[in-house]
């Protein structure tokens, strides 16, 4: 009998282009994922999430969408994801894939439909405004790929809205025939057997119904031009946020066993980040919100403690979904470095709900060591390899063979130099290795329901260094400490427990400990007989 996500235990992302390659174009697609299924089930993930794979040109790789209901021929075919889906099914993995319905591609047949006039059924598909009265865009906005939220279209005479690049412009969703068409996409993919969504950049959804100037930001003191030289809260989270997000979350209750997850980054001008957290993640049943502080990197137990805690008070009626990584953030070992990384990929396998790991960080996977003439995202604002996001996108490192194993053409992107020790194949026969460690701790997900569903207390060894906190279900309990100092700490338990798993030593169950003394960086998991 398959699992419903309340037993959900893991979440693993896959950007298709990287993943594996099987018609020698040196791109990922959709057969890849297909034919590396049995490793995915072999690690213990419990479900997958698929970043884009819709028709697109790709100016923001996939999250441009020119056709929602249509594979890109990069990644393969309708059938192709048929036959993916199905495969997944059969190893008891879910498939979640994501929805990008703030905006779309220009090439998407709605907005060529919208800028053909200003009379065209579909110009209010998206946000079009006069210029101001000296010819300018209509308000301050600012884009997160830099520069203006405004492209003047010279045919039509206005400007249209993107809050990222001017090839992506906004939809309008206080439009009810927009937000019908996004449900429609919604029921397209879940009457094809998808088990879920993970909700691209759900902050703009709604925005000032007057389109108001943002606020200058008082403690930036830059010039104008920048993002951060305002306060964002006309351009986002507008006065039907919630009702548009409940909106589209309501197509859950069309099918059986659907879960929602949305990308949201709070933001601390607009109130305390766990008050939004809670707010996004209660707005439906079947809808939740990911958990995104650790990219902040506050190195601390304390901090780390208040963080866990106040998103689950928050979030309690919701699944909780605990990553430490994605597409658009730096790679963790990057981050961190690797012993600091390792602990906190620990922590994150045995905290409450799903924990999420992005494709090769269960390797110890890190930015790609690219050169300038390397790069292909032109995202971000600087243009150049210091911040971009194909730094932690490189191709997934199967073996220590030509390419990493990922394909047999030149990879879209240069495998990274380390592959010839950082890789599945050479990992997965050293028990010391960080792929044995996650593999370990995600079966245990499986197999101990305490970890996925129990409750989550934390207490005080006494020792500031130390992150402590208990999951208890049914009467099993398990605690799980973790040492955020670089030195060794002694820590006394409430009671004896066996150690069940370790991120630095090697742990059967047969070792009974009454207080425990960490390695530098080291976690433990510990269960009571």
């Amino acid at each position: 009998m398959s699992k419903t996500w309340r037993d959900i235990g893991s979440l693993y992302q896959i950007y298709p282009r990287s993943f594996q390659d099987t018609n020698g174009d040196g791109v990922g697609d959709l057969r890849g994922i297909t034919e590396r299924l049995g490793y995915l089930s072999w690690l213990g993930v419990e479900s997958v999430w698929i970043s884009p794979f819709f028709t697109s040109p790709m100016t923001d790789f996939g999250y441009d969408v020119a056709n929602y209901c249509e594979v890109d021929l990069t990644f393969g075919t309708l059938s192709d994801f048929t036959e993916l889906i199905e495969a997944a099914h059969s190893y008891n993995i879910k498939v979640m894939i994501d929805l990008v319905p703030c905006h779309t591609s220009d090439q998407h047949a709605w907005f060529q439909e919208s800028r053909s006039s200003r009379d065209n059924p579909k110009r209010d598909y998206y946000v079009w405004r006069d210029p101001a009265p000296d010819g300018s865009a209509p308000n301050n906005w600012r884009s997160l790929a830099a520069g203006r939220s405004w492209t003047f279209d010279e045919a039509s005479g206005q400007y249209y809205l993107h809050s990222f690049l001017p090839t992506q412009p906004d939809l309008n969703w206080d439009n009810p025939a927009v937000r019908e068409e996004m449900k429609n996409v919604v029921r397209f993919w879940y009457d094809r057997g998808v088990d879920g969504l993970r909700v691209d950049a759900i902050w703009g959804i709604s925005k000032d119904l007057e389109l108001a100037d943002d606020p200058v930001n008082p403690d930036f003191h830059d010039d104008l031009e920048q993002y951060g030289s305002y306060i964002h809260n006309k351009c986002k989270y507008g006065p039907n946020f919630d009702q548009y997000l409940g909106e589209l979350a309501s197509v859950n209750d069309e099918y059986e066993d659907r879960q929602m997850v949305f990308e949201f980054y709070p933001d601390e001008q607009l109130g305390d980040i766990y008050d939004q957290y809670g707010r996004v993640a209660t707005i439906h049943p079947g809808a939740s919100a990911f958990f995104m502080e650790y990219r902040q990197n506050n190195w601390h137990a304390d901090a780390t403690k208040y963080a866990i805690g106040r998103y689950l008070e928050r979030v309690e009626r919701a699944v909780p979904f605990f990553c430490i990584g994605n597409h658009d953030q730096p790679r963790i070992v990057s981050r961190l470095g690797h012993e600091r990384a390792r602990a906190l990929s620990f922590q994150n396998l045995v905290t409450p709900g799903i924990s999420v790991v992005y494709y090769g960080d269960e390797l110890g996977m890190e930015n790609g060591d690219l050169h300038a003439d390397d790069i292909q995202d032109t995202f971000s604002p600087s243009h150049t390899k210091f911040d971009s996001r194909d730094l932690e996108r490189t191709p997934m490192q199967w073996d220590d063979g030509e390419n990493a194993g990922f394909s047999e053409a030149k990879p879209w992107l240069p495998v990274h130099a380390n592959a010839s020790r950082v890789n599945v194949l050479t990992e997965s026969g050293d028990d010391s290795s960080l792929l044995h460690m996650h593999r370990q701790l995600l079966k245990l997900r499986q197999e101990l329901p305490v970890l996925r569903s129990g409750s989550l207390e934390f207490f005080d060894t006494g020792n500031g260094y130390v992150l402590a906190f208990k999951r208890e279900l049914d009467g099993t309990r398990a605690y799980v400490l973790v040492n955020y100092a670089d030195s060794p700490q002694t820590v006394a338990l409430p009671e004896t427990a066996v150690l069940l798993a370790s991120s630095q030593r090697a742990a059967d169950g047969s070792e009974e400990c009454s207080s425990i003394e960490l390695g530098g960086y080291e976690a433990v998991l510990l269960v009571v007989r």
